[in-house]
C-alpha cells in the first residue's frame, strides 16, 4: 500500500484503487445520515405518543386499545412490570385489577419499543395516574427485574409486599418468569387454529 500526498488530498492507491480520504469521510457521513434517517422513519427508536380507549384486557399486563386519531387497534404490554399470567395462582385479579384502571377512561400512552411478540411496550397514564404503578402498588403485578436491578416499581412492590396484598398476600408468591419457565404457555392450539386457555 502506498501513501500519495497531495496539496488538497491524501490518497490512498491499493493495486491500482484510488480513495481520496475525503470522499471516504464524506460517504461515510452520508451513510450515517440515511441509516438514522431510515431509522427515524420506520418509527425504530421513535416514541410514538396518543390517546386511546382500551377495548380488551387479556390478562394482568397486556391489553387492546383503539387510537381515538382512528386506525387499526393496538396490542400493547406495560412496561416495567410482570403479572401473573392467566392462569397462574393470582392472574384472573391481577386482569381484573388492570380492567379496573384503564377500561371507560381516556387513555395517555407512550410506545418506544416492541417486544418480541410485535406489542408495544407502553407507559399508560389515566388522569395522570401511571397505570403501571397503580398496578404494582396494589400488589397485582412484581416491577420487572432485570440482572441486579429490581425494576422501575421497586418502591411500589416493596409497600405491598409490607401490606402483604394482593399476590404478595401469598406465603411465598411465584414470579411469573419462573411460573412460565416451569410451565409454559397457558393457552394451547385449538381445533380451529386458534388457542384456548390449558
Amino acid at each position: 500500500m502506498a501513501y500519495f500526498m497531495d496539496l488538497r488530498r491524501i490518497f490512498i492507491v491499493t493495486e491500482g484503487f484510488k480513495l481520496a480520504i475525503d470522499d471516504a469521510l464524506f460517504f461515510c457521513r452520508r451513510l450515517t445520515m440515511a441509516c438514522l434517517g431510515f431509522l427515524f422513519a420506520t418509527g425504530i427508536g421513535a416514541t410514538e405518543a396518543y390517546s386511546a380507549r382500551a377495548s380488551i384486557v387479556s390478562d394482568g399486563d397486556t391489553l387492546w386499545v383503539d387510537p381515538d386519531g382512528g386506525g387499526l387497534p393496538r396490542k400493547l404490554r406495560l412496561q416495567g412490570v410482570d403479572a401473573p399470567e392467566i392462569c397462574q395462582r393470582g392472574g384472573v385479579a391481577a386482569r381484573e385489577a388492570l380492567r379496573a384502571l384503564v377500561m371507560h377512561h381516556s387513555l395517555k400512552v407512550r410506545v418506544k419499543y416492541f417486544d418480541d411478540y410485535g406489542r408495544g411496550l407502553a407507559h399508560i397514564e389515566v388522569d395522570g395516574q401511571d397505570v403501571a404503578a397503580a398496578l404494582v402498588r396494589q400488589g397485582q403485578a412484581w416491577s420487572y427485574r432485570w440482572r441486579r436491578s429490581l425494576g422501575p416499581y421497586a418502591a411500589q412492590e416493596a409497600l405491598a409486599r409490607q401490606d402483604r396484598i394482593g399476590v404478595f398476600a401469598q406465603p411465598t408468591p411465584e414470579l411469573p418468569r419462573d411460573f412460565r419457565r416451569r410451565n409454559g404457555s397457558c393457552y394451547v392450539p385449538d381445533d380451529n387454529g386458534a388457542f384456548k386457555l390449558k
